[in-house]
């Protein structure tokens, strides 16, 4: 079954964890946890020297709590937005990701947090 076959609840339970690992791996500056579960293509754009220039603030920000938003549905993936808190700031931010299933794996092929 395709990934946006799924009702929105099984299709969260299984980015929710994807997800956690990614920004986990970003809080935790270890370029190897943060894209564990990236496309090939995301990995060439985040190497980690990009990822390293993109945490190069300070104070560091890291990533606090992640609410649901909406689910897009495609025919070869689902978007995701979520409302992201970060720790520097009260600001809203928003975490949108498109996942998709690559040989049986479900992995990020797009994400940005604004």
């Amino acid at each position: 079954m395709k990934l946006s076959d799924l009702s929105v609840e099984e299709i969260l339970e299984k980015v929710e964890p994807i997800m956690e690992n990614c920004l986990a791996g970003s809080n935790e500056r270890n370029h190897e946890k943060h894209t564990k579960d990236f496309t090939d293509r995301m990995k060439a754009i985040v190497t980690p020297d990009e990822l390293k220039r993109q945490l190069a603030s300070e104070p560091a920000v890291y990533f606090t709590q992640r609410d649901f938003v909406c689910l897009f549905r495609r025919s070869q993936s689902v978007g995701i937005v979520w409302k992201q808190s970060i720790s520097s700031s009260d600001d809203e931010l928003m975490n949108q990701a498109i996942f998709k299933a690559v040989d049986g794996k479900i992995l990020i092929d797009h994400c940005i947090i604004c």
